[in-house]
């Protein structure tokens, strides 16, 4: 048993990086929004930066100023020495809306696919996220109804016990008791697997698995 546990250990590490186990406890972090979801932020960041071309595109209406720097050597003659000046140009570009409606459109036009994909990004997260709580709130009913019926039928089953030692119950009668509570109990063990696996998808839908 330990040897399969840190078996399952180092598979998760080689998978996630992470060298702890994810906590799986009812209710751990599972009221996390959407919005905290890795891909709904990198979303939100996409949609922010468009927001800001757009909004440069909008204040800006014109390209930046040009400053050049030169040197120009002059040589006017034999008998004079040559003069050397400096060179300072300075540029200031016109902006027109013949250059400025394309640049704006396209802008504005990455952000409406950035705000759309982000809201259905949402929508998305939003649906299966809700859907992974339901797996998991019927996943954890249906282990606490397999828990009590085990527990009644183990209790049974101990009872028919004391019955049979008494000389009370025929053998045939313990052996379908505590067949039963076996079986009662298997259940319970593989709900109990089944719940843990409806939590696992919750923290993924919310972002806290990869």
């Amino acid at each position: 048993m330990q040897q399969r546990l840190q078996a399952a250990r180092s598979r998760w590490t080689l998978l996630t990086g992470l060298t702890t186990a994810p906590d799986l406890t009812v209710g751990a972090a599972t009221d996390v929004s959407a919005t905290a979801h890795p891909e709904h932020q990198f979303a939100s960041l996409s949609t922010a930066l468009a927001r800001q071309r757009v909004e440069l595109m909008r204040r800006s209406r014109r390209d930046a100023p040009e400053l050049s720097v030169g040197v120009r050597q002059d040589t006017p003659g034999r008998a004079e020495s040559s003069q050397g000046s400096l060179v300072v140009g300075l540029r200031l570009p016109l902006g027109t809306d013949d250059r400025n409606r394309p640049l704006e459109a396209a802008a504005r036009t990455e952000l409406e696919v950035a705000q759309t994909h982000e809201q259905r990004l949402r929508e998305r997260l939003d649906s299966e996220t809700a859907a992974a709580r339901d797996a998991q709130r019927s996943a954890l009913a249906q282990l606490d109804a397999e828990t009590a019926r085990a527990r009644l039928l183990r209790e049974r089953a101990t009872l028919i016990d004391k019955s049979f030692r008494a000389g009370e119950t025929p053998l045939p009668d313990l052996l379908r008791a505590l067949a039963a509570a076996a079986q009662a109990e298997g259940a319970a063990a593989r709900q109990t697997a089944a719940l843990g696996l409806a939590r696992a998808r919750l923290q993924q839908a919310i972002g806290l698995l990869p």
